[in-house]
């Protein structure tokens, strides 16, 4: 069996992943300084990964349908890995911007596979400023 390697293939997607992975980090670091919840792993791993997802659907299906069933796939998993986030006491309930978050990640990530930068920044500056500056705000 031969293997036939696609250098622009690798370049392409390795561009993709980075891009995610950079989106990511300002809202990581931001999280982790402050030790509010999820940071500096969590945070650039669901945006690479839902960028890598969403590469491989673009990748290997071939319609319209079959990579709406992965989008779909992806949200609720991450959806899913967000509602690890979320805390309730008694009187209390925290975490739910921290899953927000997480879940505004694989949107990002999706975004980037699909080479729509310009949303993916716009989550990616929105995130940030509401996790960073809306807080004192509450």
């Amino acid at each position: 069996m031969e293997i036939d390697i696609q250098w622009h293939d690798i370049v392409d997607n390795l561009i993709h992943l980075g891009i995610a992975y950079l989106l990511a980090l300002p809202m990581a670091y931001d999280r982790e300084r402050n030790h509010d919840g999820a940071g500096l792993r969590t945070f650039p791993l669901v945006a690479v990964a839902s960028c890598g997802y969403a590469l491989i659907a673009l990748s290997v299906l071939d319609s319209s349908e079959a990579q709406s069933k992965m989008l779909q796939g992806i949200i609720t998993g991450i959806g899913f890995i967000g509602g690890g986030a979320i805390l309730k006491n008694d009187k209390t309930i925290s975490g739910t911007a921290t899953a927000a978050s997480i879940w505004n990640m694989g949107l990002i990530g999706i975004a980037v596979a699909y080479s729509r930068y310009e949303i993916a920044i716009l989550l990616a500056i929105i995130n940030f400023i509401t996790l960073r500056y809306i807080k004192r705000f509450k």
